[in-house]
């Protein structure tokens, strides 16, 4: 039963992937957090969310900007230290109230930047700096709590960047992003990995395609702004989730 709910999350994630560019961490993270443990639970997300932007890219690699790729992950991969680092060597119950709050805050930055930039007539915000800083975050979030989304769309919404485009470039960016901070947990871990038996794995891979199937028919008839909407939603209940989970053990 465990199982089968963390297998029907990972459809539901890969679905929101494929219709919006994001959201496979926002929406499994928080569920294998408090199913699984927060080192197994993210280290998993991260293996997935890799595997399931491989897959997505063979269908928008033609509006990838590489350019703003390689200004993402360059500091992102400074993020991934700090953030592996910090997964590694918290305590359970801490580190799974501070993944619930590191995707809370993320989540309402990003919807005040969104709000505040469709509020007001004003240039896009972008540079050096904007895209490091970006990078950065999203690098450390994507290596502690599997959520490395939040900080590159509000980038994405400073900046003004195409949907299209954006969806697109997210692709090989979380390849890196979430493959490098699976092996920088497993290097600080001293060679841990999730326990999951290779059935078990494969099922997960056999769900993801689902999920990218049921996402490419959702694509040609469903907004990304509904998906996303939708996707936020369901963040904030798992974050809420993961943090009482994670206070409850944290007391007991």
């Amino acid at each position: 039963m465990l199982f089968a709910v963390v297998l029907l999350a990972v459809v539901v994630g890969a679905m929101a992937q494929r219709v919006a560019g994001l959201g496979f961490g926002l929406m499994v993270s928080p569920m294998l957090v408090v199913l699984l443990g927060p080192l197994d639970g993210v280290m998993i997300v991260n293996a997935c969310g890799a595997s399931s932007s491989l897959l997505i890219l063979s269908r928008v690699w033609r509006d990838v900007e590489w350019r703003k790729y390689v200004g993402l992950i360059v500091p992102g991969f400074a993020g991934i230290a700090i953030g592996a680092f910090l997964a590694s060597h918290v305590p359970p119950a801490p580190l799974e109230i501070g993944i619930g709050l590191v995707l809370v805050l993320g989540l309402v930055v990003s919807q005040l930047v969104a709000r505040a930039r469709n509020t007001a007539d004003s240039a896009a915000v972008d540079g050096f700096k904007a895209i490091s800083v970006s990078g950065f975050a999203s690098g450390l979030m994507n290596a502690a709590a599997a959520v490395g989304g939040p900080a590159v769309t509000a980038y994405a919404v400073l900046s003004k960047w195409d949907q299209r485009r954006f969806g697109a470039t997210l692709q090989p960016y979380f390849i890196t992003t979430g493959t490098t901070s699976l092996l920088a947990k497993v290097a600080a871990t001293g060679g841990h990995w999730p326990a999951l038996e290779l059935w078990q794995w494969l099922l997960v891979l056999g769900c993801m395609l689902i999920g990218i199937v049921v996402g490419d028919l959702l694509a040609r008839r469903v907004a990304g702004d509904t998906v996303r909407r939708v996707v936020i939603a369901i963040a904030y209940g798992g974050a809420a989730l993961a943090i009482v989970n994670g206070i409850s053990h944290l007391v007991a």
